[in-house]
């Protein structure tokens, strides 16, 4: 990570690569001098990977509480099955919501290409709630991807995935001011970020943009000054995602548990021990609380 002397750029934040088994991830939030940008406490870059037939995700059933979650796909398919009982494909271009609130257990595992060869690319991130909705109950909202708005602003195709932007708002639920987007940058192409949003962070999955004349290249993450208008310029077709939103606090995290408050985890730990959490329908296994 690195810090900028000026300009509208603020920090440079480089992932730490993090090995899951199945494949590796880039984790950029969060990182050592910055754990948040807006409500986003956790940004990992999945892929892209290629499994053999047989093989591919395998998450076992594991708890959260405080956050909402998003797994976007750029490829492949994950199948979802949750304690609330439900049962979705995350697809490309869709949205899978859960809110986990007070609790919630999910797995993550190959969708219906488990028996081919396959791929797997996108970005998992985890957004916390405001303290008045950290203990809400547990809720799951799938959003097709023909129900998000799809627009061309300066010859950039942008997704808004969360939030509202150049005149269009997402129907995916925000629980504070948040901000998520994809941009599709054709060589050549400029966009100016919205600047409603006090906090804003831009990273480049793919090819390579520019930041007040500077390059910034796959796999890093451009976080705005605030106050400043950044605008990305790209030097070759790119694929951005942009996240932001309204600063929430400090929050604490452990393994997959998010909160205001330390002793909050400390209870979401003794439950997870002790089997207090509601399970996922039909599965038999769980990942262990971390020593």
């Amino acid at each position: 990570m690195t810090q900028q002397d000026k300009g509208s750029v603020e920090l440079v934040i480089a992932p730490q690569e993090k090995d899951l088994g199945e494949f590796t991830v880039r984790r950029v939030l969060p990182a050592p001098e910055r754990r948040m940008v807006g409500s986003f406490i956790f940004f990992d870059h999945m892929g892209p990977a290629e499994f053999p037939p047989g093989m591919g995700i395998q998450v076992r059933p594991h708890p959260h509480i405080g956050i909402a979650t998003v797994t976007y796909l750029f490829e492949g398919q994950i199948m979802h099955r949750d304690s609330l009982g439900f049962v979705q494909a995350i697809e490309c271009g869709a949205v899978n919501l859960m809110t986990t609130g007070r609790g919630m257990v999910h797995s993550e595992r190959a969708g219906d290409d488990l028996d081919e060869v396959s791929r797997l690319h996108g970005i998992q991130s985890w957004m916390a709630l405001p303290d008045h909705e950290e203990e809400r109950e547990p809720a799951f909202q799938h959003y097709p991807e023909a129900d998000l708005p799809d627009i061309d602003v300066n010859g950039v195709n942008v997704r808004v995935i969360i939030g509202e932007a150049y005149g269009h708002t997402s129907p995916v639920h925000a629980y504070s001011s948040t901000l998520y987007l994809e941009c599709l940058m054709p060589e050549g192409t400029e966009l100016t970020l919205p600047d409603q949003y006090q906090e804003l962070g831009a990273y480049i999955v793919s090819g390579s943009v520019a930041i007040d004349d500077q390059a910034f290249g796959e796999g890093v993450m451009a976080v705005a000054r605030e106050g400043a208008a950044m605008t990305l310029a790209a030097r070759e077709n790119s694929r951005v995602m942009v996240v932001g939103g309204e600063p929430l606090g400090e929050r604490h995290i452990y393994w997959n548990f998010v909160s205001s408050s330390r002793e909050r985890i400390e209870q979401a730990k003794s439950d997870w021990r002790e089997g207090k959490f509601d399970m996922v329908p039909g599965e038999h296994e769980f990942i262990p609380l971390p020593d």
